[in-house]
């Protein structure tokens, strides 16, 4: 074969990669995308609907060492590849459930979202696999639903670990209510460059490159498929316990020993385009909020990581796992 006809070939091959790349649809359970491994389903009843709860679970089932990673709003449990996999090799057992409404779960037509809800049915799941204690790790949004997971269920939990949580302050003092109308509007009017810059600009610091972009094919795959509507408006509702549930009020709650790693350049302040009238308040001041919420919580630790933002986990993975480790370890 001449190097012309190699040219050509490498070139349709490329060409019909990259078109099966972008005609990628996924319907609101992600069938056809794969998670890192093997998924399962766990079905309950929940507000009078059958619903399938899907979670990962990987290591020695027999392990006395559990932890279970809970996600952020804009992801599902597929982002913990990385930090599950150096835990398998610490011998932990590691549980990643994807929440009713986020990633390959069930997507109702209607639910009332609660942190005390994601967390009763994500007790629920680890009791039907006779799970009596673990650690308790949760990011972003993950990091609401583990402080309230953490205070409703004290015994269960070992150590509690927040990796930049958002709920550090009491967004309904600061932020107006809007209707779940406001937020499914915004959904349906998604799209991939939107995500990306909004992602590029609030989590990396105007930096972008391929792994990033690599956690946004579920979202590509949605938007592209028939059931958007269904996933937008399961992400609008999941709106509502972050902006109307008040986590800072249960910081004094809190009995298990506490982590706290915050990078510190993290700006995200969800309300922040629709400040109440006269409220001057700059959210997301990550550099005093880890600092102010490790002194509302007794027997915690501060762990900052200087110049890292909202997925300090993706932008310095080496920086970010010592010092989980040393969470861990302690």
């Amino acid at each position: 074969m001449n190097k012309y006809l190699l040219i050509l070939v490498a070139f349709f091959t490329l060409t019909a990669q990259a078109f099966a790349e972008t005609s990628v649809k996924y319907n609101k359970e992600l069938d056809g995308f794969e998670y890192p491994f093997k998924v399962y389903t766990f079905k309950l009843n929940s507000q009078n609907q059958d619903l399938k709860m899907r979670y990962m679970d990987i290591g020695d089932k027999h392990s006395r060492k559990v932890i279970i990673l809970l996600h952020g709003k804009n992801f599902s449990g597929y982002y913990w590849e990385k930090i599950a996999k150096d835990f398998v090799k610490k011998k932990y057992r590691v549980i990643i459930p994807d929440q009713i409404g986020f990633g390959k779960s069930s997507k109702p037509d209607f639910y009332q979202y609660s942190f005390g809800q994601l967390g009763l049915n994500t007790k629920s799941l680890l009791d039907s696999l006779n799970i009596k204690k673990a650690d308790i790790v949760g990011h972003s949004m993950g990091g609401m639903l583990a402080v309230t997971f953490a205070v409703n269920y004290v015994n269960f939990v070992n150590k509690l670990i927040l990796i930049n949580p958002i709920g550090l302050e009491d967004y309904s003092k600061y932020v107006e209510f809007k209707d779940t109308n406001f937020f499914y509007k915004r959904e349906l009017d998604t799209t991939l460059d939107k995500a990306i810059n909004y992602q590029k600009n609030n989590y990396y610091d105007g930096k972008w490159s391929s792994e990033y972009e690599n956690l946004l094919k579920p979202l590509k795959g949605m938007l592209a498929g028939e059931d958007w509507k269904i996933v937008a408006w399961n992400n609008a509702l999941t709106y509502g316990p972050i902006f109307s549930e008040n986590i800072v009020a249960r910081f004094s709650q809190i009995k298990n020993e506490t982590f706290l790693i915050i990078g510190t350049r993290d700006k995200t302040g969800p309300g922040r385009a629709w400040l109440k009238e006269g409220v001057t308040r700059k959210l997301g001041d990550y550099k005093n909020l880890g600092k102010s919420t490790q002194n509302k919580i007794e027997d915690s630790m501060l762990i900052e990581l200087d110049g890292l933002g909202h997925m300090p986990q993706y932008e310095n993975y080496n920086v970010f796992i010592r010092a989980l480790y040393k969470v861990i370890d302690k």
